[in-house]
């Protein structure tokens, strides 16, 4: 599918950089913004308002592009000065949007309601400290694609929480898995629309898979099933039920493996990568604008691009400081000499 696109590696350490011809050349943001360019960003969201418009969360806020991650600026609020990891848009409706932060500041859950534009921090609050990464860092939302109230949250680590009013209440589901095999250290959710849905919660050693809302879950463990013991993300193709999942043999690791499935998370596949990955997966993202295109990279910098749905990849020649998240937009900036090139 031809399409314009605007390539986004968010970074720890050279906040986001971008590629607005394929990935031939790379850019680095440009002084005196709102976000530093020597930033540590965590999230990446294309925002489906407009096409040119993407979303940031960093260590220190909530950024907002609206040149196809040229310029941006700080959304004052309830955001500000807290380390925004993960955000969120529900499918049905762009106006309502959650946000995750974690450390080194509070882990809590906030929502919007009117696009991003203001802030309300939730109850969903994690305690100050946890087990295994020290302070707890929410990592992981979903919206449900049918009920924009109705939305998942997933912290590393803490556990799998779910609410159906969007946020006001919390019921916690991870204590629903054998205690002797379950973990609360989550990091993605996906849920898959159809009859029944399916919600898919991917931990750093198993992924679990829900066809009741929740009620029960079947467990695939990583090493057991994949190879490898760290999973780390889970990305659905756009307009499709075919998953991919990247894994690694730990973090940052010293190998990555990327596994495809056809049957919305039931059993995945070994895809091969042209290269052996230099760390485990860790970033990935797609567009709706071209199902087929497809990004992964890994925690330590290579960045695989597909063509053709996750059927074959390659490596790119551009490698980066360590990898926090992918996205793509199908847009390049309508004025292309505000455009600062960085080899």
């Amino acid at each position: 599918m031809a399409t314009e696109k605007t390539l986004l590696v968010s970074t720890d350490g050279q906040a986001v950089m971008r590629s607005h011809d394929e990935g031939k050349t790379w850019h680095r943001i440009g002084i005196n913004q709102d976000l530093e360019y020597d930033d540590r960003v965590r999230c990446l969201l294309a925002d489906p308002r407009d096409p040119e418009w993407v979303f940031a969360g960093a260590e220190r806020g909530l950024f907002h592009s609206e040149d196809c991650g040229v310029t941006w600026t700080r959304i004052d609020g309830a955001l500000n000065d807290m380390a925004v990891w993960k955000l969120a848009i529900a499918p049905s409706d762009p106006n309502i949007m959650y946000a995750g932060t974690g450390s080194p500041t509070p882990s809590i859950f906030h929502r919007s309601t009117d696009g991003g534009r203001t802030w309300e921090r939730t109850s969903l609050e994690m305690p100050a400290k946890c087990a295994g990464v020290s302070r707890p860092r929410m990592l992981a939302l979903a919206v449900d694609p049918d009920n924009a109230r109705d939305v998942w949250a997933g912290v590393e680590e803490g556990g799998l929480f779910h609410s159906t009013d969007g946020g006001d209440h919390w019921e916690r589901l991870d204590t629903h898995w054998p205690q002797e095999r379950g973990n609360s250290d989550i990091h993605n959710i996906i849920v898959l629309p159809g009859t029944p849905k399916v919600v898919l919660a991917l931990v750093v050693n198993a992924l679990y898979r829900s066809e009741d809302g929740g009620r029960t879950w079947s467990r695939a463990g990583a090493q057991d099933s994949w190879g490898m013991r760290y999973s780390r993300f889970l990305l659905k193709k756009a307009n499709s039920d075919e998953l991919f999942l990247g894994i690694g043999d730990g973090t940052p690791g010293t190998i990555g493996a990327l596994l495809r499935s056809t049957d919305k998370g039931a059993s995945f596949q070994p895809i091969d990568l042209p290269v052996r990955p230099n760390s485990c997966l860790w970033a990935a993202g797609g567009h709706a604008a071209d199902p087929d295109f497809l990004l992964i990279g890994t925690k330590f910098g290579d960045l695989f691009s597909s063509r053709d749905g996750g059927r074959t990849w390659e490596k790119e020649w551009r490698e980066f400081n360590e990898i926090t998240d992918i996205t793509w937009l199908p847009r390049v900036p309508a004025d292309q000499g505000s455009v600062h090139v960085h080899a």
